[in-house]
């Protein structure tokens, strides 16, 4: 098992971000108390970049973690491409964290995706299944938890919703030729990706609360070049809408 810590938020209310030397030495310090023993932090990084400390300072402790044998190695999450290029001057970057799904194909096009496979990085793709979206399961926001977060998220507003509701109902009816849901569709999308020349290793991440909803998640999909094409055509059809987060959120990712 890998244990990934990201760190770096001093203030969730104000979504203030210290990714000062010292405050990720006090992070790694407190996770570390915290597992007292039990596992050893494999990858650790800042949930963002603090525009307020050079990320080459960043980049400098965690690399002093690593040789002191404290983490095992780096992450990143939501950088941009010239981020990364200047992080893995100062040391080894092991992982990207991005959201990558059919509605989020940001690191295919900023060169992000590019630069990690040029470096040999790996890109771990959170939110793959558009916070549920890409599932097909939602209709409506009656459909999500009351206490998802994501329902406030631009792309589930209803200027928005029926929008993306529509690029989904297209995967849908692909996913039913295909004999598969539309979250193993959305996923094996992903797992293309990384099969494409030129693109890094891209791992998808979902959540599940039980082992059917693991296997069937997990279950492959074979894509032809076809059904990749009809995939770009629908996607450029029914382009998605919204941004990826509220205005406040948007302001610490860096695309």
């Amino acid at each position: 098992m890998l244990l990934c810590i990201k760190s770096g938020i001093a203030d969730m209310k104000t979504f203030k971000i210290d990714s000062s030397p010292e405050a990720v030495r006090r992070s790694v310090e407190n996770a570390t108390k915290i597992l007292d023993g039990k596992k050893k932090i494999d990858l650790f990084g800042c949930a963002r970049v603090d525009q307020n400390v050079p990320i080459e300072d960043t980049m400098k402790v965690l690399q002093d973690l690593v040789d002191e044998g404290k983490i095992g190695g780096i992450q990143l999450s939501e950088v941009k491409a010239e981020t990364i290029q200047r992080a893995a001057k100062v040391a080894k970057i092991d992982m990207v964290e991005a959201e990558v799904s059919l509605w989020a194909t940001d690191i295919f096009e900023n060169g992000v995706a590019e630069t990690c496979a040029q470096l040999g990085i790996t890109v771990v793709a959170h939110t793959p299944l558009g916070a549920g979206m890409l599932t097909g399961h939602i209709k409506s926001l009656a459909d999500m938890p009351a206490n998802d977060h994501h329902r406030y998220f631009p792309r589930f507003q209803p200027e928005n919703f029926q929008k993306n509701l529509d690029l989904v109902v297209e995967l849908s009816k692909l996913a039913d030729i295909k004999g598969c849901t539309t979250a193993q569709l959305a996923l094996c999308w992903i797992k293309s990706r990384s099969k494409t020349p030129g693109m890094p290793v891209i791992i998808p991440v979902f959540g599940a609360r039980s082992e059917e909803r693991v296997k069937e998640n997990t279950k492959e999909v074979d894509l032809t070049v076809a059904d990749l094409k009809v995939i770009d055509n629908i996607l450029d059809s029914f382009p998605v809408a919204g941004h990826r987060y509220p205005v406040a959120a948007a302001k610490l990712a860096e695309y």
